[in-house]
């Protein structure tokens, strides 16, 4: 199978990208299943109903989630109904969940959300590597052949060392939260397929979707303006993982891909 993971979508603006995007995306590379981090999809922060259902439009299967999953209340209600809305696992909270079986027919896939311990802010949290096998051996019982993980979190050495980890029990593990892609998409020694972050999709010319010079002010006067979504063309940020038969990573291939790209 072809799997198509999303970096964070960033605000509105992400989000419409998607919709221009990601259809555009499984056409060309015969996406069997795209997942897709969202957030910050809302205008402002956090993820709303309406900006779930905008990605859920775009072709998103799986929604997983972050730090700020539970930052807008509207959410609650959708994050316990939705089945295809993921949050944390090991974010206490009660409610949603970061474990999703999906039945594609002939096969199904596990969908795993965890969120990193370093320097996140203050969450509470079960341990990432606890929670990991733990939702490795459910996803083993319910007869999942695949099995995805987003990690989300901030350190890179933590990504990696979760990576090699999981290496071998997963079809592939992918970070998101730092918005900025990484050039370490590869097969793991054991056959997990592995990137330390997918990047964000939202304004290209921002400092990781906020207007720049809110940053900038704040970074050199220590300013402490409201954080503002940047607005222009917008940048998408992936990574197109194939899966073999007995459920390993064979091929991994990073997309990047601008808003004005050509039809």
């Amino acid at each position: 199978m072809r799997i198509l993971a999303v970096g964070d979508i960033y605000s509105v603006y992400g989000c419409e990208c998607a919709l221009k995007l990601i259809p555009k995306i499984k056409r060309q590379e015969h996406i069997d299943l795209v997942i897709a981090n969202g957030e910050n999809s809302a205008l402002g922060n956090g993820i709303t109903p309406e900006s779930a259902d905008m990605l859920f439009a775009a072709g998103v299967d799986v929604i997983t989630g972050g730090n700020h999953s539970l930052r807008r209340k509207e959410i609650y209600d959708m994050l316990d109904e939705s089945p295809f809305l993921l949050r944390p696992h090991n974010m206490v909270c009660d409610y949603g969940t970061g474990y999703r079986l999906i039945d594609l027919g002939r096969y199904s896939v596990a969908v795993i959300n965890l969120l990193g311990h370093a320097f996140i802010e203050r969450q509470e949290t079960t341990n990432p590597f606890t929670a990991a096998d733990e939702l490795i051996e459910r996803a083993k019982a319910d007869g999942a052949k695949y099995i995805f993980v987003d990690f989300h979190a901030e350190a890179t050495g933590e990504k990696k060392a979760l990576g090699l980890y999981l290496d071998g029990r997963v079809s592939a593990i992918f970070g998101t939260h730092t918005h900025i892609p990484t050039a370490d998409a590869q097969i793991l020694p054991q056959g997990s397929g592995y990137i330390t972050d997918l990047g964000f999709t939202g304004v290209e010319n921002s400092v990781l979707g906020v207007k720049s010079s809110i940053i900038i002010n704040r970074l050199k006067s220590g300013g402490c303006e409201k954080f503002e979504a940047a607005e222009g063309k917008c940048i998408l940020n992936a990574c197109i993982f194939d899966i073999g038969d007995n459920g390993l990573c064979t091929a991994v291939k990073q997309v990047i891909m601008r808003e004005d790209a050509n039809a």
